[in-house]
């Protein structure tokens, strides 16, 4: 009996995957609609989920006179709006993708009741993944809001500077400190006449020396006094202030160079400053302007804007730097240069002193064209000689109290001696980053030591050098 012939191979394979295709028809016939719905809603909920929150790292306040900045550091930048109301002046911000934890509640804590301008903060979760601040303010102000991407040891930065409407005019403020009850200034020997030395009075604060002259004599006057040199016999003196721009360099956000004990440069060059301050203070013939008094930053350009804006005479910019090697030590002083560094150690420094402006942060949108202008002006040659000058006979006080890391007046193109029209230097007291050194520049006593020696540096100076008269310019 003959047998039925048997189906090939591939025959029943596709007879069993066509009975497979038809179970899974059936199943999804059965659940279709409902496997549907649920693979859309889980597509959906994938594209809702926010991404990760930004993290509040450190929230620090900076109160000054000139302006009030608030900082707040993130691991990642965020979203942020702003709105200013007048009446009473308030801030909002609004801040996306943030949490309230403890560290944004830290800023209603860090604003004092002194501070110029903030009368107190308010924070908040305006809805999920959206924190507001409010600050109500002491007076109307300006804000700036910007952000900062990472440099240095910071991470993301958004920064809140909070101006008054009417910015602090630094000559103003040295009138005010001039005004203050004291010793009366009296005049000194300047430098000889020009033809525009009669009349009215060339300095710009002569007219509030007057007032302040018990004697009632002009705070500009000429005289005929007997001298050595037979050519300054015949020649009468011009009598005039001289006013001397300090800057204690870094501040706020930028701390300078940190020594190996945790020193800030920023603190130190602060004191000296405020000594030397007070040393020119109690001359007669001599006023001193800081371009800060306190702990906030001042970006490079404002300081050589400041001097100019008081129409100083000298620029004295203090600092505390590190090397690289821990063994650098002794004061430096240096000068502006036009044809490159003076040495290698010279580029690096001053390559590391202009990259202040980012490490303390500036609104490059906001900035002032003036004052971005002047970083690029060139000095004068006259400029330069005359800053020179005075760089020596500083440099030769500050040998006195010990070793110097360069003998001779060091060159570099730093931003902040770039004033075309004032003898600038930038002193370097010493090297922070020195743990010896470090440990002399935390010292009072050494910081007088310090703020004394530049002081008679430039007493000298004056003295050799004494200033030409001045014509009031507009400002």
């Amino acid at each position: 009996m003959n047998e039925a012939p048997k189906h090939p191979p591939s025959r029943r394979r596709w007879l069993k995957d066509q009975s497979s295709k038809l179970t899974q028809h059936v199943a999804l016939a059965r659940v279709g609609p409902q496997a549907i719905k649920l693979g859309f809603a889980m597509s959906l909920s994938l594209l809702s989920l926010p991404s990760r929150a930004s993290t509040i790292l450190s929230v620090r306040v900076w109160p000054a006179k000139d302006y009030t900045r608030v900082t707040l550091e993130l691991d990642r930048p965020l979203k942020f709006t702003q709105n200013l109301l007048s009446y009473p002046p308030r801030l909002f911000i609004d801040l996306e993708q943030v949490d309230l934890d403890s560290e944004i509640r830290e800023l209603v804590s860090k604003v004092k009741s002194d501070d110029p301008y903030i009368a107190q903060v308010r924070v908040g979760q305006l809805r999920p993944g959206v924190v507001r601040i409010v600050f109500d303010m002491k007076e109307p102000v300006k804000p700036q809001l910007f952000a900062l991407e990472p440099v240095g040891s910071y991470k993301h930065r958004l920064l809140l500077d909070l101006y008054p409407l009417n910015p602090v005019d630094p000559l103003k403020t040295l009138l005010d400190q001039l005004a203050k009850p004291g010793p009366a200034p009296a005049p000194t020997v300047g430098a000889k006449p020009s033809s525009q030395a009669a009349g009215p009075s060339s300095d710009p604060l002569a007219d509030l020396i007057k007032e302040r002259d018990q004697s009632g004599k002009s705070a500009l006057k000429s005289e005929s006094k007997p001298e050595a040199n037979s050519e300054q016999k015949t020649e009468p003196k011009v009598i005039r202030m001289v006013t001397i721009a300090l800057d204690p360099g870094h501040g706020g956000e930028d701390p300078g160079a940190v020594g190996h004990a945790g020193t800030y440069e920023k603190d130190v060059v602060l004191a000296i400053g405020k000594l030397l301050h007070e040393l020119i203070a109690q001359e007669t013939n001599m006023r001193a302007y800081l371009t800060r008094d306190a702990d906030f930053f001042v970006p490079l350009a404002t300081r050589v804007e400041k001097a100019r804006r008081v129409q100083a005479d000298l620029f004295v910019s203090i600092h505390a730097d590190a090397f690289v090697e821990t063994t650098a030590r002794g004061a430096s002083v240096f000068v502006l240069s036009d044809r490159g560094a003076s040495s290698t150690a010279a580029r690096w420094l001053a390559n590391k002193e202009n990259g202040a402006d980012l490490i303390g942060g500036v609104n490059l949108k906001a900035r002032n064209t003036e004052a971005a202008k002047i970083l690029l002006d060139l000095s004068t040659t006259s400029q330069i000689r005359d800053s020179t000058h005075l760089a020596e006979v500083v440099l030769a006080q500050l040998g006195g109290l010990g070793n110097l890391h360069k003998s001779s007046v060091e060159k570099a193109g730093f931003a902040v001696l770039r004033a075309p029209d004032i003898p600038s230097i930038l002193v370097e007291t010493a090297f922070i980053s020195n743990p010896q050194e470090e440990a002399r520049l935390s010292d009072p006593s050494y910081q007088r030591k310090i703020a004394k020696a530049i002081f008679n540096g430039i007493k000298r100076y004056i003295q050799k050098h004494p200033p030409a008269p001045k014509q009031r310019t507009s400002t």
